[in-house]
């Protein structure tokens, strides 16, 4: 008997649960050095994210009378991932509605795990950032919001105006992560350190992370190169390391839902996340393009699925 369902799929005896706890365990340290950078507003934003994705999925599963399956932890999931991508500080009642949109609007309604089209936590981001963009950080440096000193202007905005200049200090600084950003998005090494660890678990795939990071890496190089060679690998190295670029390319990408299911697909999805973020952090009206770039190209991921299909029940060439 051959049992079909939408992804996420059960591969090599691993279940939703153990996936979503996998992912959980990942997302820790993001969150331990979130509440340590950022103190206080940012473990209750945590606390308030989670509890609110749970509580929303709960009661719509229950309104609509479906079966009630918080207990395989997605909610969790997208709740530490929304809070993560949030400003330390942004007022409870915004994530609370944030958290809404993400499991009634994103997942609830287009039919639950594994059917959504867009990511949860990032649709909930986009609904939070285009709706209170002041407390979202769209204007970051005025952020009235800021729990503290380093919530200030984050790199991105030094970036675009010009107030951030290169040096290996600066690298190295924004590489660990202390500065201004979101609460899961300024640990460079802790999140390379998560994205080693889903990949030893193969939870992840490393194609459409690493062709996201590449594009982004390459077209600032590329965009930046009439300034001359320095000022284009210098802005290349610093977009690696600033705004929500690695977090977004190890947790929002691999998303089991939204992402591709064929590796040639990955590939072009994670080009298109990057290229996409580029436009945006070099041309657009806004420092960031993470975010943007993710969900338009979740909108694009079933279309990928055609690039060269896997034929189940054909054997490759040779037999094998």
């Amino acid at each position: 008997m051959v049992h079909l369902s939408s992804s996420p799929h059960f591969s090599m005896g691993l279940s939703t649960k153990k996936i979503m706890m996998a992912v959980i365990i990942a997302l820790l340290p993001q969150t331990v050095a979130g509440v340590i950078f950022f103190g206080l507003p940012a473990l209750l934003t945590v606390i308030t994210s989670v509890t609110s994705c749970v509580v929303f999925e709960y009661l719509f599963q229950k309104l609509t009378k479906q079966r009630i399956v918080v207990g395989n932890l997605s909610s969790v999931v997208s709740g530490l991932m929304l809070a993560l991508v949030c400003p330390p500080g942004v007022p409870v009642w915004m994530v609370i509605i944030g958290a809404a949109v993400a499991m009634v609007v994103a997942k609830g309604l287009f039919g639950g795990i594994g059917a959504n089209t867009f990511n949860p936590a990032l649709t909930g981001r986009a609904f939070m950032f285009i709706s209170f963009p002041g407390a979202m950080g769209a204007v970051w440096a005025n952020n009235k919001y800021a729990a503290d000193a380093l919530t200030g202007a984050t790199p991105l905005v030094k970036i675009a105006g010009g107030a951030l200049d290169f040096s290996w200090d600066t690298f190295w600084e924004l590489f660990m992560g202390r500065n201004g950003g979101c609460i899961g998005e300024t640990s460079v090494l802790l999140i390379l350190i998560s994205f080693a660890f889903l990949l030893v678990m193969h939870i992840i795939d490393w194609r459409a992370p690493v062709a996201m990071v590449v594009t982004v890496f390459v077209s600032i190089f590329l965009f930046n190169l009439p300034q001359g060679f320095d000022a284009a690998w210098q802005n290349a190295l610093l977009s690696l390391v600033t705004g929500g670029l690695a977090f977004g390319a190890c947790f929002m990408v691999t998303d089991y839902a939204t992402a591709p299911v064929t590796g040639p697909g990955r590939l072009v999805f994670g080009f298109g996340c990057g290229l996409i973020t580029a436009l945006i952090r070099q041309f657009g009206g806004y420092p960031e393009g993470v975010m943007f770039s993710i969900l338009i190209m979740n909108a694009v991921a079933p279309f990928l699925n055609s690039l060269k299909p896997r034929m189940y029940g054909y054997a490759k060439k040779g037999g094998k």
